[in-house]
């Protein structure tokens, strides 16, 4: 288990394994029954799904009217579901949000170009829909 800490926040996050080689990054808060939630569908060794990860981390930090300090990120790993495999070996990075009834909504692929402000916002309005 990791603490990552950002100076700007001081907001903290703990990964923890859900299974092989996947983890989920949520902030620590008095909020922990968070109802937004997204996964990224992800694997080792892929650099785009690595910048979306490191990008993904910085929004969560960032605050205004687009705030992501609530919203739960589960990042899974493909490698070790072959249904996921299956779905996204292709397309990864997958970023798909959870809905009330626990389906899931495949998210519009961010650009690897966009700032981090971009991705928060983008983020924040499809988490709006």
């Amino acid at each position: 288990m990791a603490f990552l800490r950002t100076r700007a926040q001081r907001a903290r996050w703990v990964l923890t394994p859900l299974a092989s080689s996947s983890f989920s990054a949520k902030p620590i808060s008095s909020s922990a029954s968070s109802s937004r939630k997204l996964v990224l569908y992800s694997k080792p060794g892929c650099c785009l799904c690595d910048g979306l990860k490191e990008k993904l981390l910085v929004a969560f930090t960032l605050s205004g009217p687009d705030s992501l300090h609530d919203v739960e990120l589960q990042i899974r790993d493909i490698t070790s579901n072959p249904e996921w495999e299956k779905a996204y070996q292709y397309e990864i990075p997958v970023l798909a949000k959870v809905l009330s009834d626990g389906t899931e909504e495949t998210l519009p692929r961010l650009s690897p170009r966009l700032g981090v402000e971009l991705v928060q916002k983008k983020i924040a309005a499809a988490l709006k829909q």
